[in-house]
């Protein structure tokens, strides 16, 4: 049977920074239109593997490859076809969302018809039209992280990476930004999520990675790896294992 082509692939990426090994043999797998949620704690290397696969950092050794291209020898190919949201929010907030939505067009090159027209098409998109013509100032956490999203993909790009895209926003913040998720999977756009939030990656991902020091422990379907939790003993339960046991489970740290 054919397989999906994958999206983004990863092989034994190594990063040091000094005395600390960021990444020690990151291997990553995430099939085209599909959700890849990277969970670990804070210093896992989720965030240098983002910034390595963007072409944000070199790693030191390894290999990657985004959209069908080599990260290390076509960077600029690779840049072309990917959106990166990270942990802060990139908006400026004196500008309106309409405002920032055009100035990011010009400034990727399209034309100030073409950067009108392609902002007022994703703040429809991203339910902010009503609210387009507003200081950025005055949006909640969760309308500035879908702006966020909506700059990201002013060039419609086929791989999105989302570093903790919701960390800090309240449940209503953070169900807005994952319905834009899943609304961007819909339309075929394959994200790599990084998260410590176990509920988010159960909700998004088709495909979790824990990460602990700077490799994949596990990976597997959110169901796959609780499963995981058991052994060849049958056992009778009345609950489902959490995420958060399975993380546990897997690295000997609480999440």
């Amino acid at each position: 049977m054919p397989t999906t082509p994958l999206a983004i692939e990863a092989e034994g990426l190594r990063k040091r920074y000094g005395d600390e090994q960021a990444l020690d043999g990151f291997d990553l797998a995430v099939p085209q239109g599909t959700v890849c949620g990277l969970l670990g704690p804070n210093g896992a290397g989720k965030t240098t593997a983002v910034k390595s696969l963007t072409t944000l950092v070199r790693f030191d050794a390894g290999r990657a490859r985004v959209a069908g291209f080599d990260v290390a020898r076509d960077a600029v190919e690779v840049r072309r076809r990917i959106g990166l949201v990270g942990q802060e929010a990139a908006v400026d907030e004196i500008l309106s969302g309409r405002q920032n939505l055009v100035m990011f067009g010009q400034l990727l090159h399209l034309d100030p018809l073409t950067a009108r027209r392609r902002a007022d098409e994703l703040l429809e998109r991203f339910g902010l039209e009503d609210t387009g013509r507003k200081p950025v100032e005055q949006y909640s956490g969760g309308m500035r992280r879908r702006l966020d999203l909506a700059v990201s993909l002013i060039l419609a790009p086929p791989v999105l990476f989302l570093d903790e895209p919701t960390t800090g926003l309240d449940p209503r913040g953070r169900s807005e930004v994952w319905d834009a998720v899943r609304t961007l999977v819909a339309d075929g756009t394959t994200v790599l999520l990084t998260t410590q939030y176990l509920e988010e990656a159960d909700q998004l991902a088709d495909q979790i990675c824990i990460v602990d020091h700077g490799r994949v422990v596990a990976r597997g379907t959110p169901d796959e790896l609780k499963s995981a939790l058991g052994g060849d003993v049958v056992e009778t339960v009345v609950r489902r294992p959490t995420l958060d046991e399975v993380f546990l489970h897997f690295t000997g740290h609480a999440a």
